[in-house]
């Protein structure tokens, strides 16, 4: 089955949603869809969409997804209706978020300092199927999906974490644990199974409206009046945004810690650190490298300034670049050693 084929099953419809199957990855996370894959079976009575965190290069996963198991995959087209039996999966530099039975996709900001990201296909997810809904956290780094999967939790939804020890990189999965309420951790060959008990399953009760917090969150998400929507999420703190300079609001009662810029970047407090350490580490190879060449010149000049026969004006340019470059020696072993954790 090519990329434009679909199942025959309807799509989704109000007051006859199938259930949705919300999965996030990001390291060790194509291997680890694909083994999910292979292990379910060709008439899924569920939606499943997936994220995993692939970038802005092109991506074949799913012609590899295909492959591996009897579900047909594709990257959704902005607008399409979702179909139960088929496996969607977020295009590169895309977020893929779910209005209902329709696949919307954006460029808008990056999550995590990621897109596509997790937490906002979560979001919708938990928005729009509310107890019809299942969130699968997979093997990943960082803490992208923890947030998403509070929100499915908050929702009535079922939360799965793949058994950290299964995994290629554990961090995303461990985070999901400490800091949701998570109802089945298991290795990943157990997930399948799993699901396919569930899906399975008559609809459980609803929960009521979902909370405000997480409307006033997919708000900012989407562009509509996120500073009226931001203000409703928490109070401004003393932190930047490290993608457009923006103040950083610190999201209430959040687990994990997390912050929001008004433009819809958004952050775990671990993912901010790593954009703040990734920003600060760009700006001191910066300033490495503008001492360096400062020194270059100064040595040049004062080459000049003696051919010409200013031995004074010679004199005072080496020294003076004789105290750039113990200036870029020492910048150049402060690095090191933050690099090797001395």
């Amino acid at each position: 089955m090519n990329d434009d084929e679909v199942s025959a099953t309807a799509p989704a419809g109000a007051g006859a949603d199938p259930p949705l199957v919300v999965i996030g990855a990001s390291s060790g996370g194509v291997d680890a869809l694909l083994r999910l894959a292979a292990a379910l079976p060709a008439n899924l009575p569920a939606m499943v969409a997936a994220v995993v965190h692939i970038g802005t290069q092109p991506s074949i996963l799913p012609e590899l997804l295909r492959r591996a198991g009897p579900l047909p995959a594709r990257h959704p087209r902005d607008g399409e209706r979702l179909h139960a039996g088929t496996l969607y999966v977020a295009p590169p530099d895309h977020h893929l978020v779910l209005d209902k039975a329709v696949a919307h996709l954006s460029r808008g900001p990056r999550e995590n300092h990621t897109r596509p990201a997790i937490d906002p296909l979560f979001r919708s997810a938990a928005l729009g199927w509310r107890s019809r809904v299942i969130g699968v956290v997979l093997t990943g780094q960082l803490d992208d999906g923890t947030a998403g999967l509070a929100a499915i939790k908050s929702c009535g939804g079922v939360a799965i974490v793949q058994d950290p020890a299964d995994c290629v990189a554990p961090s995303m999965p461990l985070s999901a644990l400490a800091n949701v309420e998570v109802d089945h951790c298991l290795p990943l060959d157990a997930i399948a199974p799993l699901l396919v008990r569930l899906v399975g399953l008559p609809p459980r009760g609803g929960t009521g409206e979902p909370p405000e917090m997480l409307r006033h969150e997919q708000a900012v998400f989407n562009g509509v009046d996120p500073m009226e929507n931001l203000a409703a999420l928490g109070e401004p703190s003393q932190l930047t945004c490290p993608e457009c300079g923006g103040t950083l609001t610190e999201v209430r009662e959040s687990r994990p810690l997390r912050y929001r810029c008004h433009t819809g970047h958004a952050y775990t407090a671990l993912t901010l650190h790593d954009a703040q350490a990734a920003r600060a580490n760009h700006s001191l190879q910066s300033s490495l490298r503008a001492l360096k060449e400062r020194e270059f010149l100064l040595r040049r000049l004062a080459m000049v300034s003696e051919k010409l026969g200013d031995l004074a004006a010679a004199q005072a340019g080496r020294q003076q670049a004789d105290r750039v470059h113990e200036q870029a020696a020492h910048l150049a072993k402060l690095m090191q050693e933050e690099t090797s954790g001395a």
